[in-house]
């Protein structure tokens, strides 16, 4: 009797250690520098809004980022017990319906904090979540679609953040050269997303994920991610010199030159080199951010 007891006890608790893996703390800087970028556009003085920024840095990495993380690897759970078994669900270390409850309850803190933020913030904050629960959850699964599932994640990593970090500051809904840049880094960031498709096209092909590398094959696709990536940042020069910001202008053209440098080895060997661009030439585009927030800074 004791041992047909014992089996009937309810599963442990997660381990500390895999929750924070679950919540991936190394994908929280995107929309954290995004959201970055939002506050310094605002032009608003930091001041003693210290306090507001470093929440909304929270809340758009270890939060709403973090949640999205727990919500993608509960409905992925059955695919990574095959592929890669020693994550937090399918490992165990996250058990029973722990990983479900987890993106749950980080949603509602979430959007709790969000709420304490202001109902700009509130609001800009549950469509990211709404966003996120599409992505990952049937039966909408937008990630099964390339084209649907990188303009979801763009949006939510870059645009979303950058538009609540200046809605933070400015206390309300920001003006249009904000929302401008923010809509064009979140369509560039649209192809880094088909990026990170080249490693798995084998999977995806095999699991009916329709990624942009499926599609199109590996050279549509690497030529799609590059041109993707590259015209918003034209767009962005262009509105720059027409706002009499061309030292910023010339900054974000600069980068731009090397990254299509770049471009050129990564279209010469798509699978092999899309890690190496992600590291490298991503990193051009999101400083090109930056210089871009401290352009409508200048603005203000």
């Amino acid at each position: 009797m004791a041992n047909l007891a014992s089996t009937r006890t309810a599963p442990s608790l997660p381990q500390a250690a895999a929750v924070v893996r679950l919540l991936k703390p190394v994908t929280w800087f995107p929309p954290m520098w995004a959201f970055a970028c939002g506050a310094v556009s605002s032009g608003v003085s930091l001041g003693d809004r210290w306090g507001l920024v470093l929440a909304g840095m929270a809340l758009s990495g270890p939060l709403v980022c973090g949640a999205s993380q727990a919500v993608n690897d509960w409905f992925d759970r059955h695919v990574d017990a095959i592929n890669e078994p020693g994550r937090p669900i399918p490992s165990g270390r996250v058990p029973g319906r722990w990983g479900l409850y987890i993106a749950i309850i980080w949603t509602a803190v979430s959007l709790a904090v969000a709420l304490a933020l202001g109902p700009v913030v509130f609001w800009a904050a549950s469509f990211g979540m709404a966003m996120a629960w599409a992505y990952s959850a049937p039966p909408f699964r937008l990630k099964a679609n390339g084209w649907w599932g990188n303009a979801a994640v763009g949006l939510c990593y870059e645009g979303l953040p950058w538009f609540t970090g200046a809605a933070v500051l400015l206390a309300g809904v920001p003006g249009w050269p904000i929302v401008t840049l923010a809509l064009l880094y979140s369509a560039g960031a649209h192809g880094i997303m088909t990026l990170n498709d080249f490693k798995a096209i084998e999977g995806d092909t095999r699991m009916g994920v329709r990624s942009l590398p499926v599609q199109l094959g590996v050279e549509g696709a690497a030529r799609t991610a590059c041109a993707v990536m590259a015209l918003p940042q034209l767009a962005v020069i262009g509105l720059l010199f027409f706002w009499g910001k061309p030292l910023h202008a010339a900054a974000v053209l600069g980068l731009l030159a090397v990254q299509l440098v770049m471009m050129r080895r990564f279209l010469a060997q798509p699978v092999q080199r899309a890690l190496w661009y992600s590291g490298l030439g991503v990193t051009l585009y999101v400083s090109g951010m930056m210089v871009s927030a401290f352009a409508l800074r200048a603005l203000a």
